[in-house]
Formats: C-alpha cells, sequence, structure tokens
C-alpha cells in the first residue's frame, strides 16, 4: 500500500512538473515576434530574464528528480512486499510439506489448512481449493504455485459465499418447482383422467343404452321373430319405460352432452358418453334414407320386396349390436372403446385434456391455445 502511495505521488509530481513547463513555454515569444519587434511582445521579454529561466529549470528538474526517486522507492517497496509474500509462502510450504517431497497433496493441504485456520474442509472444498491454486493442473501445489494463508483463507470465503448464494438460488428453484407441481396436481385433479374404477367402468356402459333403443326401429324384424327371448323382452321393458318419458331422446342428449363436459367425471365415461352421442347421431342416417326412399317409392308406385327392406333393417340392427358389444366389453375391461371408425377419432379430438386449462384451472378455447403456441414458437 506504501509503495502504492509514493507510485502515485511521483506520478502527481511529473503531472506537476509538465503544468509548469507548459506555462513557462506558453509566455516565451517566439523567435517572429521577437524579429518583428513587436509591441505586445516586450513585456513578455522583459519578465524571463536569464536568472529567472536559469531558475525554472533548476525547478523542472529537482521535481522530476523527486518524482523519479518516489518512483524508485515504490519499485522497491514493492520488491520487498513480494519478496515477503514470497518468503511467507515458502514458509507455509514448508509447513504443509510434511513429507518432504517437494509437493503438497490435497491430503496435507487439508491438513495443513485445518491446522492454521482451525477450521473443518471437506474433501470437495480442498478440491476447489487445489483447481484454484494447482496452476500446472498436476494435483499438487509446488512452491512456486504457493501462496500464504491470508489467500488460502480469503478463497475459502469467496468460495463459502458463492455457495450460499448456490444454495438460495437452489432453494428458491426448488421452491419454484414445488409450486409448479401442486398447479400440474391441482389440473390433474380438475380434470379426471385416472384409471376407471370398477364403478365407472359400469356406468361408462349406460350411456349405449341410448343408441340402442334408438336402433330397436331397425329391429322390429328380429325382435317379433324371437319375442319368447327374455333378453328382447328385457329390451321391449325397457323400450316401453323410454319412450314412456316424454321427448325421452331430446332429454337424453341433452344429458348427455351436459356431462360429458363435466372435467370431474371419469375420462371412460365421459368418452363413452360423447361415443353413443355421435352413434345415436349415425343411425339418423340410414333412417333418413329409409324415409327418402318410401317417398319416392311410394309417388312412383315401385315398391321393393319385404325382404330387402328386412335385410337393410337386420344389417343396420346388427352392426348397431356388435358396436354396444364391443364398446361395453371394452370399457368393462377398463380400456377405452376407440376403435370404430370415423366416429371415435371425431369423440377423441372432442375430449378435452390438461393443456386445455390454464395454471387457473379455467379452460382455455382451442383458438387461443394455437394462437399462444404460435407466439411461443415465434419466440423460439
Amino acid at each position: 500500500m506504501v509503495a502504492l502511495k509514493r507510485y502515485i505521488a511521483g506520478h502527481i509530481l511529473l503531472a506537476i512538473v509538465n503544468d509548469q513547463v507548459c506555462g513557462f513555454t506558453a509566455q516565451v515569444p517566439s523567435k517572429a515576434d521577437i524579429g518583428r519587434g513587436s509591441r505586445a511582445s516586450a513585456p513578455h521579454l522583459s519578465a524571463h530574464s536569464p536568472e529567472e529561466q536559469k531558475e525554472a529549470d533548476d525547478e523542472i528538474d529537482r521535481l522530476k528528480s523527486m518524482a523519479q526517486k518516489l518512483r524508485a522507492e515504490a519499485a522497491a517497496l514493492e520488491a520487498e512486499r513480494a519478496q515477503e509474500l514470497a518468503a511467507v509462502a515458502e514458509s507455509v510450504f514448508r509447513k504443509f510439506d510434511t513429507n518432504k517431497d517437494g509437493e503438497i497433496s490435497p491430503e496435507e493441504l487439508k491438513a495443513g489448512l485445518e491446522k492454521s485456520l482451525k477450521i473443518e474442509l471437506s474433501d470437495k472444498r480442498v478440491e476447489q481449493l487445489m483447481k484454484n491454486f494447482d496452476v500446472s493442473g498436476d494435483g499438487k501445489l509446488q512452491i512456486d504455485e504457493m501462496v500464504g494463508l491470508e489467500k488460502f483463507s480469503n478463497k475459502l470465503e469467496a468460495l463459502a459465499r458463492e455457495e450460499k448464494n448456490q444454495a438460495i438460488m437452489a432453494k428458491k428453484e426448488a421452491e419454484k418447482e414445488a409450486q409448479a407441481a401442486l398447479l400440474a396436481e391441482a389440473r390433474v385433479n380438475l380434470l379426471n383422467d385416472r384409471d376407471p374404477t370398477n364403478k365407472d367402468k359400469i356406468i361408462s356402459v349406460l350411456p349405449y343404452l341410448f343408441p340402442l333403443m334408438d336402433s330397436l326401429q331397425f329391429g322390429r324384424f328380429l325382435i317379433v321373430e324371437n319375442a319368447d327371448n327374455p333378453l328382447v323382452v328385457i329390451l321391449a321393458l325397457l323400450y316401453a319405460l323410454y319412450k314412456s318419458v316424454p321427448f325421452s331422446g331430446f332429454i337424453s342428449f341433452l344429458a348427455l352432452n351436459i356431462l360429458s363436459s363435466n372435467p370431474g367425471i371419469n375420462r371412460l365415461v365421459r368418452f363413452n358418453m360423447q361415443q353413443a352421442i355421435f352413434v345415436d347421431i349415425a343411425l339418423f342416417f340410414p333412417g333418413l334414407l329409409g324415409a327418402a326412399y318410401s317417398l319416392l317409392t311410394s309417388n312412383s308406385g315401385v315398391n321393393l320386396p319385404n325382404g330387402v327392406a328386412e335385410l337393410g333393417s337386420d344389417v343396420i340392427f346388427g352392426t348397431l349390436l356388435l358396436t354396444v358389444a364391443y364398446c361395453s366389453i371394452s370399457s368393462l375391461l377398463g380400456q377405452t372403446p376407440n376403435k370404430i371408425p370415423l366416429i371415435s377419432q371425431a369423440v377423441e379430438d372432442r375430449m378435452p385434456s390438461i393443456d386445455m386449462f390454464d395454471d387457473s384451472g379455467r379452460f382455455i378455447p382451442r383458438e387461443k391455445r394455437e394462437k399462444k403456441d404460435d407466439d411461443d414458437n415465434k419466440k423460439k
């Protein structure tokens, strides 16, 4: 520190000298002014006699000499300080080098620092110190790489502060991750996509009664032929009960549509509600074609044989029964019946997923989700 002060003082003296030289030379008239005998320069000539000029030059030389002396003293003090530090480092090296092999291993460094600084060091901390001071990278400290205890202590304090900051950042990141996990769990609980329970499996079959009841109009021929079958009797009772409710079809459609929008209901149940609606809508088209055909044939007077109409109705009803059987068996096994051509894919597209809700559990419309995804892609 003393050397630095002396070094700065020397530079200040030099600056003063330069200022005085510049000030003095600025007042000295040029030869052209003297040759012209300028009146303006006469005062300057009279103001600087040879004695004054010599005195000014002596003062400048004296100040330069003082500045040079201060810088020399600063350099000497700096060299002395370097020698002192080297001596301290050598003393510490000799003290730490317990096996006298001319090198300090990590074990020797740890033992020496713990004894000298009265602290306990972990192997990780010793490894960090070795990386900072081991210039050669051989895993050991040579005498030219050794520093004093003060530098070791300062480095340990810096490492401790760094670890503390890292611990604080890690804690904040852990809290952030925990909060994100809680939000994700809340969103998962909001949307019931868990594995169905046995109760859910049974309930998921019931929506298919809706298309089954509406398909009985196509199965009238088979029902009449098998009137004594117990299953047919059960279907007849269910159909009578279904038709006894005014606007039963419309009420069933609304009920299934509203309930399937409830995210708290198990996904299998919601999927089957939606699929039952789509299957029932699919039955509308054969009925529409049959009505149109009957209208055309009645006006033209051309009628198909009864066997053809009966066969068409039986095929439609049989297809519906197979569809309901497939969906029911899959649902009872806990599997989503998503293999019906066209219909299942349309239902999958309508099923809500976890990314359709924000962190607060609010539903995000598809348009806003797509816009958000586009914005995120642009940022990337």
